[in-house]
């Protein structure tokens, strides 16, 4: 008899720890599940990054330009230069050398797509160089995502256009969202 009532309680003990444990796990999970908020945000704050970036270069202070629009864990795939640059001091270097020429750029053609805290921003652009005179036409994308402060660039491309253009692009716009 003794010794059935302990294999009771002993049974009895390892469910309750079994049971414990397997409630403490579904507490574990829920608590390690991400719930995330999309920013809500629509075409013309995106297109706005674009004009705050631009601002930047105006300064020419590379620091800024890549402080106040990239994200520490970011890629800049420049124009002017074959290295692609993933920390902020080697974005900061491809600044120092492009912002020598005091650049000012201007979108010809855009296209935007808008996701959850993601947003796309893509299309043709041109660069005037007070310093030089000079202008270059290029494509680029900037891959923003928010940080729960700011849109801060994610992913930068940019490359001259591979054929001489006849005549310069209409100025364009094309929006889509993503829901």
């Amino acid at each position: 008899m003794k010794l059935s009532i302990i294999a009771c309680s002993s049974i009895a003990l390892l469910s309750g720890c079994a049971s414990t444990r397997h409630q403490s796990d579904d507490v574990a999970g829920a608590k390690s599940q991400r719930v995330e908020t999309c920013k809500a945000t629509n075409e013309q704050e995106i297109a706005a990054l674009f004009d705050r970036w631009n601002h930047s270069l105006a300064t020419g202070d590379p620091h800024q330009v890549v402080a106040n629009n990239y994200a520490d864990h970011s890629i800049l795939l420049p124009t002017l230069s074959n290295k692609p640059r993933l920390t902020p001091l080697e974005k900061e270097d491809y600044f120092h050398h492009f912002l020598e020429n005091s650049p000012k750029g201007k979108i010809d053609l855009r296209f935007i797509d808008i996701g959850c805290n993601t947003a796309l921003d893509a299309g043709l652009y041109t660069f005037d160089f007070a310093k030089t005179g000079k202008s270059a036409s290029g494509r680029y994308s900037y891959t923003y995502d928010w940080d729960g402060r700011n849109w801060l660039i994610t992913s930068h491309h940019s490359s001259l256009m591979p054929e001489k253009a006849a005549a310069a692009p209409t100025k364009k716009k094309y929006w889509r969202r993503r829901h």
